[in-house]
């Protein structure tokens, strides 16, 4: 968790653009959320996913978002825009796991600062879902650092269509 206080300036930021209306709702996923429940990983960048406004027949975009970071002087590399020194990207909620992991993810404290991160069993599912080999090392991290509700888990893997795959997450484990 310590690591995680060199967000705080960034986190600031980001809360910012939600009073102004600029984002609506967010939640950090990605190895930053990870840390919140395990010992430090290495990761390069911030992932923050958004609910937005996904009407039928309306474009999503996150223009407006880098339009003010623009504005408050933040700079764009490559797929992120520098905050704070972080490099942060911002993500729609593009599927049904990751919409309800924004929605019921924990308020936690980044030194003064709150901010919402995914809870730890969401973090487990999204890793199932995606399935790359880094996602199964840190996969392995939460598993045994997080202090998982298996039930909760359990739960969402099954209503995101997810057993099957944890199954044979699990059988690969040595000593499960």
């Amino acid at each position: 968790m310590e690591a995680a206080i060199i967000l705080e300036p960034a986190i600031r930021i980001i809360n910012r653009l939600q009073r102004e209306r600029i984002i609506e709702r967010y939640a950090i996923g990605g190895a930053f959320g990870v840390v919140f429940y395990s010992e430090p990983i290495l990761t390069y960048d911030l992932d923050v996913f958004l609910l937005l406004d996904s009407s039928p027949g309306r474009l999503i975009s996150l223009a407006p978002i880098y339009e003010r970071l623009r504005e408050l002087g933040y700079k764009e590399k490559h797929e992120h825009i520098l905050i704070e020194g972080i490099p942060v990207q911002f993500l729609p909620a593009f599927n049904p796991l990751l919409t309800e992991a924004v929605l019921k993810a924990r308020e936690v404290k980044v030194g003064k600062t709150s901010t919402n991160v995914f809870r730890p069993e969401h973090l487990a599912a999204i890793m199932i879902q995606t399935g790359r080999p880094k996602d199964r090392e840190r996969l392995l991290l939460l598993r045994e650092q997080a202090g998982l509700d298996r039930r909760m888990l359990r739960r969402i893997l099954i209503r995101h269509g997810l057993w099957e795959k944890w199954e044979r997450f699990v059988a690969g484990i040595p000593g499960s």
